[in-house]
């Protein structure tokens, strides 16, 4: 039996042997059908592993007290994601201000996003494709085994990784949401929120709902730290860059018109903005922040700026009145 929408080749050559080849039309989501049935067979492996995991949140609150060691699983890779963990490790310090925090992460830059925070300790750092070096993956795994923790959190929603590292660790309690797709049995696992939808507040709701601690307040912003002389370096930059007095200066505008796919609105879009801007407000002044490729969008007309140090650039824009993007 065959699929009416296969399609059926039939060749008859000279020695008599019919060949049938059937092409089985791929769907336009055949990428997504991979990850799919890569994440049925990690979810799979996992309930074999570790059992089917929590079904409804845990009544007793996790203690605010005897906890000093804790693991945060974070995998990603990604500038933005590992950014958007910022604000749970501000929470952390707030609840358990005499703690310290291992971080195990993907992610090249997670030394200058997470190295400036009083209370982180080490970061694991894995190869950002999870089939190369396995060695360091075993390495890593060993690492966490060596180590007792008190508390291991596994912050996101959907990410299976996440939790893996927070079962394979040793650690005396385990938070973590409960949600689809999510195995392994944890100490105290949390409900999904319905009400949260920034992705950088639901690792400190999380925390804030297996704690009972401050649910109702306002959330921590994303944050990396910046020193005093890394403010004062990018605003001295910005001030020579616009060869003006930074005090004197109303309003300094800094513009990215770069970004990927849909996001890009192309240089054209960009100029007629930031004419549009100026001619609004003639005091202001504006600075280009060029992207990686080092090439700027708007034809130079503005001062730009340029930095590969995630760091230094984060002081440039701290400097900066208003800072726009469309990524």
């Amino acid at each position: 039996r065959i699929r009416p929408s296969c399609r059926v080749w039939l060749c008859w050559p000279a020695d008599g042997v019919v060949v049938v080849s059937i092409q089985r039309p791929f769907p336009a989501s055949h990428g997504g059908s991979l990850q799919t049935l890569r994440r049925k067979t990690a979810r799979w492996l996992m309930r074999g592993a570790f059992g089917r995991g929590n079904r409804e949140a845990s009544e007793n609150l996790l203690p605010t007290v005897g906890i000093h060691r804790i693991l945060v699983c974070h995998l990603s890779h990604t500038l933005g994601n590992t950014l958007l963990l910022t604000p749970l490790l501000r929470e952390l310090q707030r609840i358990y201000p005499g703690a310290e925090v291992d971080v195990v992460t993907r992610s090249p830059v997670a030394n200058e996003i997470f190295g400036s925070f009083p209370n982180v300790r080490r970061i694991h750092r894995l190869s950002p494709h999870r089939l190369a070096a396995p060695w360091r993956l075993i390495g890593a795994l060993r690492t966490l085994r060596a180590h007792r923790y008190d508390l291991a959190i596994d912050p996101c929603l959907r990410s299976q990784s996440d939790r893996i590292g927070v079962l394979a660790a040793k650690a005396t309690w385990k938070l973590g949401y409960i949600a689809p797709g999510k195995s392994g049995a944890l100490s105290h696992g949390v409900a999904a929120p319905t009400d949260v939808r920034h992705v950088g507040q639901l690792p400190v709701h999380l925390l804030r709902c297996a704690t009972g601690r401050s649910v109702g307040t306002a959330y921590p912003p994303l944050d990396i730290c910046l020193t005093r002389q890394e403010r004062e370096r990018g605003s001295a930059l910005l001030a020579r860059l616009v060869d003006t007095d930074m005090a004197a200066l109303p309003l300094l505008i800094g513009v990215f018109a770069n970004a990927t796919g849909a996001k890009r609105l192309g240089a054209e879009w960009w100029q007629r903005f930031t004419q549009h801007v100026t001619e609004c407000n003639p005091a202001c002044r504006i600075v280009e922040i060029v992207p990686v490729t080092g090439a700027s969008l708007l034809g130079d007309r503005y001062p730009t700026a340029y930095s590969s140090d995630l760091r230094h650039l984060a002081g440039m824009l701290s400097g900066l009145s208003l800072f726009v993007s469309a990524d």
